[in-house]
C-alpha cells in the first residue's frame, strides 16, 4: 500500500524564493524552480550552497527533462507577490494577482550543453473543441496567460496546464495544452478549466491527469495517441462528458486547495495539497496519495524545526531504489526530503538519471 514517511524528514535547502518544479539528479541533487526567485536553480546532495543556473524572468512555475536533455520550463509570467509574517518569526510569501510589469507566459527551453533560454511558444492558434476532434483555428491567435506544470510524453510531447492569472476583479479561464518540443506545433487540446495546475501520465501513458486547484478534485482524459484525448458524446449508449473528462476524486481533508503532483510506478498520484484549515498560514499543508481508482490518503508535513508549511508546491521520486521524495514548500521556501513506501515511476527523457554535473560546470 503506498504511504509516506514524513516522520523521517529532513531539510535539504531552506529560504529559495517559492521553489516548484523539483528534478531528481543522479548524483541526489535536486534541480528546481524559484518563482518568486526567477531562476532555474541547483540543490547539491552535498549540503554545499545552492546554485544558481539561469535567470527566468517572469515566473517559472514547473520544470520536466524532455528530449536532448534539455529543461522545459512553465513560465506563469509573474505574481504581486504577498508577504505574510508568522509570530514564529517566519516570513511567508504568496502569489498574488497579476503583476504590474505581466507581460504574458510561456513555454520555455535551456538547454544545459550551449548554456541558452529560449523561448518555444507564447500563444497558440489551434485547438480541439471538444477534445479529439479536428482542430480549428483561432485568429488572433490565444496567448498564454499562465503556464504553471508540464509533463513530457514517451515520444517527446509536452503536456502542460495554464493556470492563467488573476485580478481585482477577474480571473482567465484556460485549459490544457500539447507542443512539441522543438517549437514547431502547439495546440489546445482541452478548453475550458478553471485553474489547471498539476498535470500527470499514467503508467501506461494512458491516462492523463489534471489537478483543478480551487475546484479541489482530480480529473483524468483518456490519451489514444501523442497529444490526442478521446472524445466522448453525451448521447449514445457510450454516454460522456462533453470535455472527455472522468473525476477521479474530490475527496481531499478539510479545505484543502491542489497544487502539483507526481506518480509512482503502480499508477497513485502525490498531490501536494494546501491550507487544508483553510486560508491560515500558521498551519502546515501535506501530500495526498490517490490510487487509480480514486481512494485518497493525506499525510501532513511537520517540519524538524516546527515552523509552518501552509502551501507545499510539489514532490518528485529519486534514489537509487526510487523511494526517496522530495517536497518543495512553495511559501514557506523549503526543499524537503523523505521516504515513500512504494517507488516513484521512472520518467520519460529523465528516469532520476539527468546529470547534475551538466549544469553546475
Amino acid at each position: 500500500m503506498a504511504s509516506l514517511d514524513l516522520s523521517s524528514l529532513e531539510v535539504m535547502a531552506s529560504g529559495l524564493g517559492y521553489p516548484e518544479g523539483p528534478i531528481h539528479c543522479q548524483d541526489g541533487s535536486i534541480l528546481l524552480v524559484e518563482i518568486k526567485g526567477e531562476q532555474l536553480t541547483l540543490v547539491p546532495a552535498n549540503g554545499d550552497p545552492v546554485k544558481k543556473i539561469v535567470a527566468i524572468p517572469g515566473g517559472p512555475n514547473g520544470a520536466a527533462v524532455g528530449p536532448n536533455n534539455s529543461i522545459y520550463i512553465c513560465s506563469n509570467g509573474g505574481f504581486d507577490w504577498i508577504p505574510i509574517n508568522l509570530p514564529t518569526g517566519q516570513s511567508l510569501s504568496v502569489g498574488g494577482n497579476q503583476p504590474p510589469n505581466y507581460t504574458g507566459g510561456s513555454l520555455q527551453k535551456y538547454d544545459p550543453a550551449s548554456k541558452c533560454l529560449s523561448t518555444l511558444y507564447t500563444d497558440c492558434s489551434n485547438r480541439e473543441s471538444p477534445p479529439g476532434t479536428s482542430q480549428t483555428p483561432w485568429d488572433p491567435a490565444y496567448a498564454l496567460c499562465g503556464p504553471d506544470d508540464l509533463v513530457v510524453d514517451a515520444a517527446g510531447g509536452i503536456w502542460f496546464s495554464d493556470w492563467g492569472k488573476m485580478r481585482d476583479r477577474d480571473k482567465d479561464i484556460t485549459g490544457i495544452y500539447y507542443a512539441a518540443a522543438d517549437g514547431s506545433a502547439i495546440k489546445q487540446v482541452v478548453y475550458p478549466l478553471n485553474n489547471p495546475n498539476g498535470i500527470a501520465l499514467s503508467p501506461d501513458g494512458k491516462r492523463l491527469y489534471v489537478a483543478l486547484t480551487f475546484e479541489r478534485k482530480i480529473v483524468y482524459y483518456d490519451v489514444v495517441a501523442p497529444g490526442v484525448i478521446q472524445a466522448n458524446s453525451v448521447t449514445g449508449p457510450a454516454q460522456g462528458t462533453l470535455d472527455g473528462s472522468h473525476l477521479l476524486t474530490a475527496n481531499f481533508v478539510g479545505q484543502s486547495v491542489l497544487d502539483s503532483m507526481a506518480i509512482d510506478c503502480e499508477g497513485n498520484l502525490y498531490v501536494a495539497t494546501m491550507l487544508p484549515d483553510g486560508n491560515n498560514p500558521m498551519t502546515n499543508g501535506g501530500i495526498s496519495i490517490v490510487t487509480p481508482t480514486g481512494d485518497v490518503s493525506y499525510f501532513p508535513i511537520e517540519l524538524p524545526n516546527h515552523n509552518f508549511a501552509p502551501l507545499p508546491s510539489n514532490i518528485c521520486f529519486g534514489g537509487p531504489d526510487m523511494k526517496t521524495v522530495y517536497i518543495t514548500c512553495g511559501a514557506s521556501g523549503y526543499l524537503l526530503k523523505a521516504r515513500s513506501e512504494v517507488a516513484g515511476l521512472k520518467l520519460n527523457f529523465n528516469g532520476s538519471q539527468f546529470d547534475a554535473t551538466t549544469l553546475a560546470g
